[in-house]
């Protein structure tokens, strides 16, 4: 898994949204330990506190659970990671609604767009 980040934004805020992406798609799959914190940053490229920061914000949000002394786990509580994608769904929904009728798309030919689109891959 790759992970990308801008500068617009706080690392730690984009680490948790690519590691809720990663759990909802099933790239981390539900009761994997995850790595532990430092090889995380290693592999994200980015500092362990901003690790630490993130994990604990997806362990609030229920994602992810820690075992003591054994790591942090994927969460096995399906609703939990259907909740989440369907917040995430919704959100990328409303933005794309919202940019195709600043262009003056209705919603049928959204509909007729996404039929030929689809149609033609």
């Amino acid at each position: 898994m790759e992970y990308f980040f801008d500068n617009e934004r706080p690392i730690y805020i984009q680490l948790v949204e690519q590691l809720k992406l990663f759990i909802i798609a099933g790239n981390l799959k539900k009761g994997e330990r995850l790595p532990s914190v430092r090889e995380l940053a290693s592999i994200a490229k980015v500092n362990p506190n901003t690790v630490q920061k993130a994990l604990a914000e997806l362990e609030r949000d229920g994602l992810i659970y820690t075992e003591r002394t054994n790591g942090k786990y994927v969460t096995t509580d399906e609703k939990i990671i259907k909740k989440f994608k369907k917040m995430i769904i919704d959100e990328k929904l409303a933005n794309f609604i919202n940019d195709m009728e600043k262009i003056g798309i209705t919603s049928q030919e959204i509909i007729e767009y996404l039929r030929v689109y689809k149609g033609a891959k």
